[in-house]
């Protein structure tokens, strides 16, 4: 390995797709940051909030200022939280849950709808490596409405104007302007 792969912190490693084991001598520093994301979103969740304060505390857990133009509905759940950007005019519901160790984009004008799975991570297929996650980053482009119920999985991006149904597993790439629906999801319908 070259001395520059080998100088990368577990937050560089975790974020390029790198396997990271929970025995890896840096995983209480990803611990901790899991930890401030539990504690944020239980203050988020645990009681009630003005649009300002939601808005705040959904910005501290992402670690950037969230638009007045976009809106999260509590309760709201992350693993991670300093992954995830949120673009202008996003809308997401409640009880949607982001696994944002991978990293999570989600552009302007964005509609995610209730109980939506955003999981960025994946544990390899050898059981000998189960301890290990593999993250790969989430990208949502503009103008997408993601149904109630939806999964995304790791390493998707789903194009401009897309449509994901209601319950729909998105496995791979969805192209633009497109409806996809079922489980894995295909294209039932272009825009």
């Amino acid at each position: 390995m070259s001395e520059k792969v080998l100088n990368k912190d577990i937050f560089e490693r975790d974020r390029a797709g790198e396997p990271v084991s929970i025995d890896d001598p840096e995983y209480p520093k990803l611990k901790e940051m899991m930890l401030r994301a539990a504690e944020l979103t239980t203050r988020l969740n645990t009681s009630f909030h003005d649009e300002d304060e939601i808005r705040s505390l959904f910005s501290e857990l992402i670690g950037s200022e969230v638009d007045k133009s976009s809106r999260v509905t509590p309760p709201f759940y992350t693993d991670f939280g300093r992954n995830i950007k949120v673009g202008k005019n996003v809308f997401i519901n409640h009880a949607c849950t982001f696994m944002d160790r991978g990293g999570i984009t989600i552009e302007d004008d964005t509609k995610i709808g209730p109980k939506a799975n955003l999981i960025t991570s994946n544990h390899p297929l050898d059981p000998a490596h189960r301890k290990e996650l593999i993250s790969t980053p989430i990208w949502i482009k503009r103008n997408v409405w993601i149904g109630a119920g939806a999964t995304i999985l790791p390493g998707v991006t789903i194009g401009e104007n897309s449509v994901v149904a209601a319950a729909a597993v998105v496995t791979q790439n969805v192209p633009p302007n497109t409806v996809v629906a079922g489980v894995p999801a295909k294209v039932i319908k272009t825009l």
